[in-house]
């Protein structure tokens, strides 16, 4: 697919436009006028007015252009600009593919927080208004952002200034998802790195707990995620768990999570490691109870399973349970994504996670890259209107909200919990509300400054063995968290 961007300077933001339709494609992004079986032309004209804005969008035999004038005042504001610009693509997107995204002309991560944002600025109803109206976001995912919204609010009332919360990345999994786009590895291929990365992990959370030490931090939430955690051994897991208690303060600490995550890697000793090293909180992740869909997807753990290692939690008493499902699976259907969600809710977790199939380039599987993806746009959405539907009537409330690139439909995901069983991590961790310290290989620290909006990031190395060979290289990084904290407050040096 060929982008061709005339006149203006929005190529990020209509490139992430094109791919909401076309995900699977390459963009070759260029100024200059050529031809393509797919090609879309953006272009922005100075008038002796004002400023005429095209967009043109040609696939194979379909070929359609519109515009729209915008007088002096309007052309002043270069978001007003990118907005139009955004309209009219969507629009000739929307009549070639047959099928309307609901997040309208959104691409943005963080939709609830925008949200928010255009509330504060213009008031309730207005920011609600231009919302639907102005960047096209449907009545029921507009319904959705506002009752999120304000789920949210309860938790972020909690922060204050000194808070933080503790990240700890684990990226080993039994096996690898075929969708999976994080930074993970099988165990098959790294299990002689395990050790070493334990050793030096906990190395990182001690030098990381004396930065926070010195700086007067307050530890409110820990996350211990990956990969899956419970890849590791019950003895493993204990060291674990105990560097994190030994060295950080956990009085003021409302969640500690545990990802158990593959149902498969749970025993009962590790139950009772996490339950000793007071986990409070833990994700059995079952992603769908069809066991053909697992299979095609790469899980190696069965339905069974899953219902067993639940089980299993209940009875050592773990009493706040997350469950994982995707909408968009290869190989679902809606009829067995219902059944999967009807099933999961009879179990009555505490919060059931509904997270959107995101397809990056190279987890490609099932796609021909020359369709847009509107077929399973439309199977993707009957699941998550039925979720929303369901987990509505059965006591769930929705408390956080994101989106990825390449979503089936554009959709979203979105956690859902019993009230009072929230995870306040990840609204932290969305909102970018809150000081992230992160250690492990692929994690990164995000320094949220207490006076305003601005973060600064301090990344890891991304791969295991990149984080054991250039483990002191690494953890000097972790000093310019003071520094940061120095420059936020004014502090001179």
């Amino acid at each position: 697919m060929t982008l061709i961007i005339d006149g203006h300077s929005f190529h990020y933001e209509i490139e992430n436009l094109c791919r909401i339709f076309f995900p699977y494609q390459q963009i070759k992004v260029t100024t200059e006028l050529c031809e393509d079986n797919i090609l879309a032309y953006t272009g922005v004209k100075t008038q002796p007015e004002g400023l005429l804005i095209t967009a043109r969008l040609k696939v194979d035999s379909y070929q359609k252009e519109i515009s729209c004038f915008l007088n002096q005042q309007e052309s002043a504001d270069i978001k007003e600009q990118k907005r139009r610009m955004e309209i009219l693509l969507f629009e000739l997107f929307t009549d070639y593919c047959g099928f309307t995204p609901k997040w309208g002309i959104l691409t943005g991560v963080r939709p609830v927080k925008l949200l928010r944002s255009l509330i504060a600025r213009m008031g309730e109803e207005q920011g609600m208004d231009y919302f639907k109206t102005q960047l096209l976001v449907s009545n029921e995912k507009a319904d959705l952002s506002f009752i999120t919204m304000h789920n949210e609010e309860k938790i972020l009332s909690t922060l204050t200034p000194d808070s933080f919360s503790l990240y700890i990345s684990i990226p080993f999994c039994p096996s690898r998802c075929s969708y999976c786009s994080f930074v993970s590895s099988s165990v098959e291929k790294t299990i002689n790195l395990i050790p070493k990365y334990l050793e030096l992990l906990c190395k990182e959370i001690q030098h990381t707990a004396k930065v926070a030490a010195g700086l007067n931090l307050r530890l409110q939430s820990v996350y211990i995620g990956g990969g899956t955690p419970t890849t590791l051994s019950a003895e493993q897991l204990r060291i674990l768990l105990d560097t994190i208690s030994g060295c950080f303060n956990l009085s003021s600490c409302c969640e500690f999570t545990v990802e158990a995550g593959r149902p498969d890697t749970i025993t009962s000793e590790k139950l009772i490691a996490l339950k000793r090293g007071g986990v409070t909180r833990i994700s059995i992740n079952p992603q769908t109870l069809n066991d053909s869909v697992l299979k095609t997807i790469g899980r190696r753990h069965t339905t069974a399973q899953t219902l067993s290692a639940y089980a299993m939690a209940r009875e050592y008493d773990f009493d706040n349970i997350n469950m994982d499902l995707i909408v968009g699976l290869p190989g679902d259907t809606v009829e067995s994504f219902i059944s999967t969600l009807n099933r999961v809710i009879a179990l009555s977790p505490e919060s059931i996670t509904v997270h959107t199939l995101s397809l990056k380039r190279s987890a490609r599987i099932f796609q021909d890259e020359n369709e847009p993806f509107s077929k399973d746009a439309k199977a993707a959405d009957q699941m998550l209107d039925y979720a929303d539907d369901q987990l509505l009537q059965n006591g769930y409330v929705p408390y956080y909200l994101y989106r990825q690139s390449r979503m089936v439909g554009n959709l979203e995901n979105t956690g859902w919990a019993k009230p009072g069983f929230e995870s306040p991590y990840n609204v932290f961790i969305m909102d970018e509300t809150q000081t992230i310290l992160a250690c492990g290989a692929g994690a990164a620290s995000k320094i949220k400054d207490p006076n305003s909006d601005c973060i600064e990031r301090i990344f890891d190395f991304k791969y295991p063995y990149e984080y054991i060979n250039r483990f002191e290289e690494m953890i000097i990084r972790k000093d310019q968290v003071k520094a940061i904290y120095d420059k936020f407050c004014g502090v001179p040096k």
